[in-house]
């Protein structure tokens, strides 16, 4: 009989290239919201994953920011280092519809962690016709020594059981380290604030100004119900206008949105109160980034 095997797994990789859509699609759970915008994800967040044999536990990271001008921004590429540094085994998670400056990027800060590293090349159900794509993955596998090299599509759900199996040959023997049936070690109260400032994004889009944080103030978990009382942070007057929307309309359906989500989630009534409050360039300032729950910020 086979040992069993279990460790972290940092995921990494430039903003967009699938990162949050893998991990959810692995666990089978949406532990990482999901939005078309760049940088979605700013924390790391954990997903735990198994099999018969194996305990895998995701460390779904932010996209490197190579400006990272502010100090929200630098401190989600400490946590990307934190998470790898934390790892047993690294993820590279680059799309089949081309490398970029920011994938060799990402590549170096995954090699100075001195983790094994497996190529995940994602998207490729984009890539037309298919014979392209054997010649596309001799040629990534080039830019470095991968412990391997595993095309997927995380939309499709291709090829994610090879990849469980690299992962799962790759990871040092040992316990589970979380209990059977566990899915995240994220707490209720922090999946209701993503959950929140997921639908905020989707309703606003490219409206969305970035510098805006959800603080949950209030989360009471009782039987049948929950009741959340949240803040949205905004770094600008004018920003707290396109929050609220004519009328309150638009955050309104930001709510509703997010308690119909979080009552599929949870399996239960939620009750949300949501208001929106001004706290001038918070995403530079390091009181509020420790006041919003941030991590990595400096030393």
């Amino acid at each position: 009989m086979s040992a069993f095997r279990s460790g972290f797994v940092a995921v990494t990789g430039r903003p967009n290239v699938g990162k949050s859509t893998l991990v959810n699609r692995l666990v089978g759970e949406k532990v990482s919201i999901v939005t078309p915008r760049p940088n979605t994800t700013r924390h790391a967040i954990t997903g735990i994953l198994e099999r018969p044999g194996c305990q895998v536990i995701l460390v779904d990271t932010p996209g490197l920011d190579m400006r990272a001008r502010k100090l929200l921004n630098k401190a989600m590429n400490r946590t990307i280092s934190g998470a790898l540094g934390g790892a047993d085994l690294g993820l590279l998670l680059v799309p089949a519809t081309g490398w970029t400056a920011a994938d060799d990027a990402t590549l170096a800060q995954a090699q100075d962690s001195g983790l094994p590293l497996v190529l995940v090349v994602t998207k490729i159900d984009l890539v037309q016709p298919r014979e392209r794509l054997l010649p596309l993955l001799r040629q990534y596998s080039t830019r470095a020594d991968f412990a391997a090299v595993v095309p997927v599509s995380a939309r499709r759900e291709d090829n994610l059981e090879a990849l469980v199996e690299v992962m799962a040959r790759l990871l040092p023997e040992g316990p589970a380290l979380y209990p059977s049936g566990s899915r995240t070690d994220r707490s209720p109260a922090f999946r209701v604030g993503e959950v929140i400032r997921e639908k905020l994004m989707l309703a606003l889009r490219e409206e969305l100004p970035y510098g805006v944080a959800v603080e949950i103030q209030v989360f009471e978990d009782k039987p049948g119900v929950g009741l959340v009382d949240a803040t949205l942070w905004v770094e600008r007057d004018s920003q707290k206008g396109i929050v609220v929307g004519r009328g309150g309309e638009t955050i309104k359906a930001i709510g509703s949105s997010a308690r119909r989500e979080l009552e599929a989630l949870f399996g239960k009534k939620f009750h949300l109160e949501l208001k929106v409050r001004v706290k001038r360039n918070w995403a530079d300032s390091e009181r509020a980034l420790q006041q919003f729950g941030y991590e990595g910020q400096s030393p």
